[in-house]
């Protein structure tokens, strides 16, 4: 087999596996609600792939500096969101999801300019929290009406994060680490929840799973964190395994949480 039949199937293995991941956790968010959904939007179902595989092509090194890059970019994911929550009790799919992703790339854009630190991307995140759960808080208590899925959706899904996996595996080994750990936070769970409920469900049942999802989301950010410190002290595989167990225990403490509070 040649060199680049070879690269070709083992991309397009990797396109697939990570597709799967998405696919899989949005039909179960669609089924579960907002809270459970956005529990399960948070989990590292898109980057964790990305990050897997980027992985086995590079060393721990890359992957922690590329985690310390991702970390200022969860903090711009959150406004992501914060925005999408707002423009969507009002417009379309297409203008909410839309200025969403500019401020998002804008955001991205500014943090590749600044010469991250750990402590300098944890403030980061932060300070981004401090502002936009309590903005986010009103939004969070909307009733999921029934979806019925259209023929699309899984094609929609699928591609979108089969994408982002293509650019950043073959990406990467040029682009170096920074721009790896940015390309591989992009926000495709979220992006497709908002392109696929918000014209059958309404721009706020939508905006509920959306607004849900800070408190995971600040768990992702402690989970690349932990990726960043392990993976220098323990290598690629453990820090990989601590960042996920650190992203599920995060979100299984929520639900238990969320549990205990309604039972009161």
């Amino acid at each position: 087999m040649s060199p680049d039949l070879a690269f070709i199937l083992m991309l397009a293995l990797r396109m697939a596996v990570a597709a799967a991941f998405v696919v899989t956790a949005s039909f179960i968010t669609e089924r579960s609600g907002p809270v459970i959904g956005a529990l399960i939007a948070t989990l590292p179902v898109s980057a964790g792939p990305s990050y897997v595989f980027l992985a086995i092509d590079h060393d721990a090194a890359f992957i922690a500096e590329g985690a310390l890059a991702s970390l200022p970019i969860n903090a711009a994911t959150i406004f992501l969101g914060l925005t999408y929550v707002v423009l969507a009790q009002r417009w379309n799919a297409a203008v909410s999801a839309g200025g969403a992703v500019i401020v998002w790339i804008t955001l991205a854009a500014l943090a590749r300019m600044v010469p991250w630190s750990l402590t300098g991307g944890l403030i980061a995140n932060a300070v981004a929290f401090a502002v936009c759960l309590p903005l986010l808080r009103r939004f969070r208590h909307v009733r999921m009406p029934l979806i019925t899925r259209r023929w699309y959706d899984i094609p929609l899904r699928a591609g979108l994060v089969a994408t982002l996996v293509a650019i950043v595996v073959t990406l990467s080994g040029w682009v170096g680490p920074g721009v790896s750990g940015t390309i591989a936070l992009f926000p495709v769970v979220f992006t497709s929840i908002m392109l696929i409920l918000h014209p059958r469900i309404g721009g706020p049942a939508t905006a509920a799973v959306i607004a849900n999802s800070g408190m995971g989301l600040m768990g992702f950010g402690a989970a690349i964190a932990v990726l960043h410190v392990a993976a220098l002290q323990f290598g690629s595989a453990i820090g990989l395994s601590l960042a996920l167990m650190t992203g599920v225990g995060w979100n299984l403490g929520l639900w238990r949480f969320g549990r205990r509070k309604v039972a009161r």
